[in-house]
């Protein structure tokens, strides 16, 4: 599925109308129209407010390879009541475990933006490893992939957050692409 396409699924599941929405978002119908017929992308600040206006995830918006299902789960949690022990080598580590502590295998991972050739030749020519460093400071959560019986999680663990969304297709946990991100897999397991 497309973007546009993916955009007017969720939108229609929350029930509601182009008008509607475009009025919860300060843009105009025709925005909405265009966004959801492919025919232009919105903002970043507008991404991030579809987002939490529909209930998913960015990364599902714009992982057109449908590897993210629809439906995603936010769990609220306090990062500080969890200890460093055993193989945890973080609280997210702790958390992550408390949270699938029956799972089949649990692989934190290393996220990295999947950047266009531009930003590849930009951050070549400017300082090499510039904009992975930018990047990675913007997201400073931890990120799992969770095996569960024939069931595959991606799972980010924010300082307030556990969010949980089922993959729609297998992922090789050593590396993989979902939307704008990299994925490879860290070489200690939880599980």
């Amino acid at each position: 599925m497309t973007f546009g396409e993916k955009l007017k699924d969720a939108r229609k599941s929350a029930g509601l109308s182009q008008e509607q929405f475009a009025e919860r978002l300060s843009v105009s119908r025709s925005a909405i129209a265009k966004w959801e017929t492919d025919k232009g992308m919105p903002d970043i600040t507008n991404l991030k407010a579809m987002s939490q206006l529909l209930g998913v995830s960015i990364d599902y918006l714009l992982d057109e390879d449908n590897k993210l299902s629809f439906s995603e789960t936010k769990e609220p949690i306090d990062l500080s009541s969890f200890e460093k022990t055993g193989k945890c080598r973080s609280r997210e580590d702790a958390a992550c475990l408390a949270r699938f502590k029956d799972a089949d295998a649990i692989i934190p991972l290393i996220r990295r933006k999947k950047m266009s050739k531009i930003e590849d030749l930009l951050d070549f020519l400017v300082l090499p490893g510039v904009l992975d460093l930018a990047d990675s400071l913007n997201d400073t959560s931890s990120y799992y992939l969770v095996e569960s019986g024939n069931k595959q999680f991606l799972v980010n663990v924010t300082k307030d957050f556990i969010i949980t969304n089922e993959l729609a297709v297998r992922v090789d946990p050593k590396r993989f692409e979902i939307g704008t991100n990299k994925f490879t897999a860290c070489t200690y397991r939880l599980i």
